[in-house]
């Protein structure tokens, strides 16, 4: 099924609902107070279809049971969009509105026109009664529907936040459980704010995305970096921090991972799994290297305490991970698809079979996640890097059907490819949300957000903005308190521990670095090759363009030693200190270059422009653009005051290609090219964006 195209219409203003309620109420009998709806809410269009979500349980109006008879109960529900919580207003003038079931073309009606407390609310034949109208009043971006014939509002029976509770009409007391969210049908949200894709414009690709309790979590690949798989936090799916990782140290079986005696460029963490089990709230990685094994760690808190409880002797390429109950399933592959029940904790294959084989007509289909909703278990699935497909089935085994979600949908970001890969999840709501990601090299894969609804018959449909995938969209309905530490800023290394923005290329030589005081970074190789040396500290860089600042203590270096700050990739560029025959010079090097087969260096780079600096502090800058395309660039610059920078050599043109599959990052490194025993300092880190 090809992504529909949902673009918000203009909403019909009904700004005189207030003067022409008013008006009624001047000519008829009594006195009542009036309050003037604002546009935010109450801003109602008679030609589309509303799901009402209850402010206070985040469940949706409902025809209880799908009936379609006169007196039935209207009850809530978890939010499911069928045609049994759609609802539409009907005009009855003077401010009022009949509320019309899509299932039965009934309305909503208090029951034998009672004004008590509590008297229940149902559906009826319309005929344009009093107890079947409701003024629609807004309160603080929700709605009350006040019945015209009681004066009461539309409630859910004793705040209950369970489906089936009851609907009531009640005396208006502003509580939270007779507010409504109106939700238009095919807009996912209401209109409360909108987002800009990508939500992180910071290189997190191949994710996985889980909720637990009120916290969202997003798991993604690093390859060689360490630790490996990050794990991303967020309360709104909009705003994110970093949390942790799954993956304390690359521990795959391989010195490779250590830089000794061989390397892992473009190796270690791809396309992995990442979800948790209530039933022993326990928190699970897994995940394929090499095409040959598969690990799996686990821990019960997101920031702290992993560690690898396996390794299977198979690749579970590119997995899906699903808790059925207690029963974990995998699903795999490339182009043959299939699935596995792993024991109860994780250590080994129960059983697995085939049971997809894309068509040729397709191609590639990989990258599974795998979910259960209702009575169907979904595979989803990409075409890389330009297609999403989904499967469908009431057995885990299969037989599957097959649906197409997107293709060559048009991305958000200029210049940027088709939103692909990535995972589904529901909201506390009920709403579905769909994180993939962008290709927007030279900086990477970009983390983008869309809604997802489902159609009658079970399928799930991309909502679209004109025809392409939204450069923005309505903001998730989701009630928060709670708030993230920004992505970019300034880090002094004063804790225990590093911040879990910061990743290694490879893994450390934890004896030679330290935090508390600053970044102390003794070296920890000898060689004349940035790419082998160990203990370079990363940091993905905040597009569309930012700017990285260190303040380095360089007094401490020994002859031959090379540090500094670098824009690092298959083809890199550093600014820094060399120091020679006892004297210092800042340096801006490029040149640095891989082959894309097997990823050996072939360049080991040339001082572009230099000048000896004296002091034994300097502060060195990169800025770099990394909107997608090609011709991108990086420049840099030094200062010995930290206020006035000097540029240092040419501006440095980054490489788009996306074979190394990672993103540009800065880089701070320490190496040495006659002997060990020098060290430097970093004070401080500032990454700041436009």
């Amino acid at each position: 099924m090809s992504a529909r195209d949902t673009s918000p219409g203009t909403l019909r203003r009904r700004g005189y609902l207030a003067i022409a309620a008013m008006l009624a109420l001047l000519a008829g009998i009594g006195v009542t107070v009036v309050r003037a709806p604002a546009a935010s809410a109450a801003t109602i269009d008679t030609s589309a279809s509303y799901v009402l979500v209850n402010r206070n349980s985040g469940k949706a109006l409902d025809v209880y049971n799908l009936a379609t008879n006169d007196g039935a109960r209207i009850t809530q529900w978890s939010r499911n969009d069928g045609s049994q919580q759609q609802w539409q207003f009907v005009d009855s003038g003077s401010g009022y509105y009949r509320l019309r079931s899509k299932l039965s073309g009934k309305v909503l009606d208090v029951y034998n026109w009672s004004t008590a407390d509590g008297a229940a609310v149902v559906q009826w034949s319309d005929n344009n009664a009093a107890n079947q109208q409701f003024s629609v009043q807004d309160i603080d971006g929700y709605i009350q529907l006040i019945n015209r014939n009681s004066g009461k509002a539309l409630e859910v029976q004793g705040a209950s936040t369970a489906d089936g509770g009851n609907i009531v009409q009640y005396a208006d007391w502003n509580g939270t459980n007779q507010q409504w969210q109106l939700v238009r049908v095919g807009s996912g949200t209401p209109p409360s704010g909108t987002f800009t894709n990508p939500v992180v414009w910071q290189d997190f690709a191949d994710g996985d995305i889980i909720r637990v309790g009120d916290a969202y979590y997003y798991s993604a690949s690093t390859m060689h970096y360490s630790p490996g798989a990050p794990i991303l936090r967020s309360y709104d799916l909009v705003n994110w921090e970093f949390a942790g990782h799954s993956v304390p140290r690359l521990d795959f079986d391989s010195n490779a991972y250590d830089l000794n005696g061989g390397r892992a460029y473009v190796k270690g963490i791809w396309a992995s799994a990442f979800n948790y089990r209530p039933s022993d709230s326990t928190y699970y990685w897994l995940g394929c290297t090499e095409f040959n094994r598969t690990y799996v760690y686990a821990s019960t808190a997101i920031g702290a305490g992993w560690s690898k409880k396996a390794r299977i002797n198979k690749c579970y390429y590119d997995a899906g991970l699903l808790f059925d109950g207690d029963t974990p399933y995998v699903a795999y592959g490339n182009s043959t698809i299939s699935v596995a029940q792993l024991s109860s904790d994780l250590t080994s294959e129960v059983r697995s079979q085939t049971v997809y084989t894309t068509p040729s007509s397709i191609g590639t289909l990989e990258g599974s996640r795998m979910y259960k909703r209702g009575n169907y278990y979904y595979i989803w699935l990409t075409r890389p890097a330009n297609g999403q497909y989904v499967l469908r089935s009431t057995s885990p085994w299969g037989p599957y059907e097959q649906r197409q979600v997107l293709l060559d949908l048009p991305g958000p970001i200029s210049g940027g490819g088709v939103p692909h890969q990535g995972g589904l999840v529901q909201t506390q709501n009920g709403d579905w949300w769909y994180m993939a990601f962008t290709d927007a090299y030279p900086g990477g894969r970009m983390p983008t957000l869309a809604p997802i609804s489902w159609s009658g018959d079970g399928w799930p449909v991309l909502q679209t903005v004109n025809g392409r995938w939204g450069a923005s969209y309505p903001k998730p309905a989701i009630s928060t308190t709670r708030s993230v530490e920004p992505m970019t800023g300034p880090d002094t290394f004063t804790g225990t521990t590093l911040a879990p923005r910061w990743e290694w290329n490879h893994n450390p030589d934890t004896t030679r670095y330290g935090v508390g005081s600053g970044l102390r970074l003794s070296t920890a190789t000898v060689t004349n090759d940035l790419y082998n040396a160990r203990n370079t500290l990363t940091h993905r860089i905040q597009g569309p363009a930012s700017t990285a600042t260190i303040q380095l203590n360089y007094s401490t270096m020994a002859n031959g030693d090379r540090a500094g700050l670098a824009m690092l990739r298959d083809q890199s560029a550093w600014i820094g200190i060399r120091k020679d025959n006892g004297v210092t010079r800042v340096s801006m090097t490029n040149g640095l270059t891989m082959s894309t087969s097997g990823w050996t260096t072939t360049g080991t780079g040339a001082e572009a422009a230099g000048a000896t600096v004296s002091g034994g502090t300097i502060w060195l800058r990169v800025s770099a653009n990394i909107q997608p395309g090609s011709g991108r660039t990086a420049t840099f610059s030094y200062s010995t005051n930290g206020s006035t920078f000097t540029a240092l050599g040419p501006a440095f043109t980054l490489n788009n290609d996306w074979q190394f599959f990672m993103g540009y990052r800065f880089g701070i490194f320490n190496y040495a090219t006659s002997a060990l025993g020098g060290s430097v300092t970093v004070n401080r880190f500032d990454l700041t964006a436009p």
